[in-house]
């Protein structure tokens, strides 16, 4: 296993991004390895860090202002040679259909239940993690 997963955290909310920071902890699972942070405020900053590569999982928050998460995960779908999976904080459960849309692997709603988004990042690392070995 390898020693740390890269996350990518998109959000305009330094709030949003700390639930977020909070929720993982050090790992989402004990048998994931534990999760450094990248944070990002502007799609333009997500693009960059997307291409010096090492991402592992994205994480978007879909009430981003001005381009909310889904749109951000559509456009890199479309945009970066194999992106890496989109975990997409939802402002309700209704908007499940918009996560299929943009083409997020997972969708959790705001505000972040730890479990529930533990439980999500976690399987998102496992599939990562297991492509690449």
């Amino acid at each position: 296993m390898q020693s740390t997963a890269t996350v990518l955290v998109y959000s305009d909310d330094a709030n949003t991004r700390e639930q977020v920071r909070l929720a993982t902890g050090r790992r989402p699972a004990a048998d994931v390895p534990q999760v450094e942070f990248i944070e990002c405020a502007t799609p333009a900053a997500v693009l960059k860090e997307l291409d010096r590569g090492g991402i592992d999982v994205c994480v978007f928050d879909g009430e981003a202002v001005p381009m909310g998460g889904m749109g951000m995960c559509r456009q890199i779908k479309d945009e970066v040679f194999q992106s890496p999976p989109v975990l997409l904080l939802m402002g309700r459960p209704q908007d499940a259909w918009l996560a299929t849309w943009s083409r997020a692997e997972a969708a959790v709603t705001l505000p972040v239940e730890p479990v529930e988004f533990a439980a999500a990042l976690a399987a998102l690392l496992r599939t990562r993690l297991a492509i690449e070995a």
